[in-house]
């Protein structure tokens, strides 16, 4: 159900169609009925079908979810080929026989898809800011100039990481992808620079592992081994910088605008996140200062 302002402002009905397009192609919660005008639970909501599991095990420190989470090599033996297979299926799916009339396809220019994306986000900063950040306005100029070219639209799942999926602690089955409501037709790169993004990975004697579940390149080379595709590192690297930035702006700009204003349950939750917005800039420093990956 809808909160009086979200961490990110998105629509049931969007995330309704999604869940019912994706029924089959992976493991998702089954949506049952949408009521979008708030007659009945005040706000728009969507119901859904429970699904069991844990987004963290047992044993983890408690830290936000998907934030450093720790799997363990058992679990992270069991959950990482489901997690990839899980984003193959999502990326394989045909967009265009699904029932989405809410989703459109930015099939205008090979620009279109990176632009949308940079667009929607760039909108939200601009509304909900607290205050000047010379990265954000840098990185985003730098964005303006570079948009990738894409001509292999994907149903991108737009928020994809440990943390947004439910998994059997016992058995280390993966029962359900959540969060689904940044869903969109757009570029695979996305989703795979938000999987490898430093502030979902663990740093585990010296080890860097993306979501706990791959090494940065070894994730890259797994995906395309799995999906067929090719992993442009010019693109990819893009959609990392856009993922750092759009990252400080759903932490430190909106979800601290809704936790200003009182307008979300999680209010301490959402201050507490805020926090994320330094690590955020200093990645797009470091990845504006590195470049692309050979």
């Amino acid at each position: 159900m809808d909160p009086l302002e979200g961490i990110t402002e998105t629509g049931r009905r969007r995330e309704f169609e999604i869940l019912t397009a994706v029924q089959g192609a992976g493991p998702a919660p089954k949506a049952f009925w949408i009521e979008e005008d708030g007659g009945c639970f005040g706000r728009p909501a969507v119901i859904m079908a429970f699904a069991p599991g844990v987004t963290n095990p047992s044993v983890a420190a408690q830290k936000v979810s998907g934030l450093g989470t720790i799997l363990g090599e058992r679990l992270r033996l069991s959950l990482r080929g489901q997690f990839l297979d899980n984003l193959v299926g999502l990326h394989a799916l045909d967009w265009r026989k699904a029932d989405l009339p809410s989703f459109s396809a930015p099939d205008g220019d090979p620009k279109q898809a990176a632009r949308w994306s940079l667009n929607y986000w760039r909108q939200l900063w601009w509304l909900d800011q607290l205050e000047p950040v010379p990265i954000m306005t840098y990185a985003e100029l730098w964005m303006d100039d570079n948009l990738p070219d894409c001509d292999d639209l994907v149903l991108t799942h737009g928020d994809y990481r440990t943390g947004n999926y439910l998994f059997d602690e016992a058995t280390g089955k993966i029962n359900a992808m959540l969060d689904w409501e940044l869903a969109r037709i757009g570029d695979y790169h996305e989703d795979i620079a938000w999987v490898i993004q430093r502030l979902f990975a663990t740093f585990e004697d010296g080890v860097f592992r993306a979501s706990d579940l791959y090494g940065h390149e070894e994730f890259i080379l797994a995906y395309e081994a799995a999906s067929g595709r090719k992993v442009n590192r010019k693109t990819l690297h893009f959609y990392e910088v856009m993922c750092a930035w759009k990252m400080y702006i759903i932490c430190a700009a909106s979800g601290m605008s809704a936790a200003r204003a009182q307008h979300n349950h999680q209010d301490v939750l959402l201050t507490f996140t805020g926090a994320v917005g330094p690590l955020a800039t200093f990645d797009l420093c470091r990845l504006l200062k590195q470049g692309a990956r050979a």
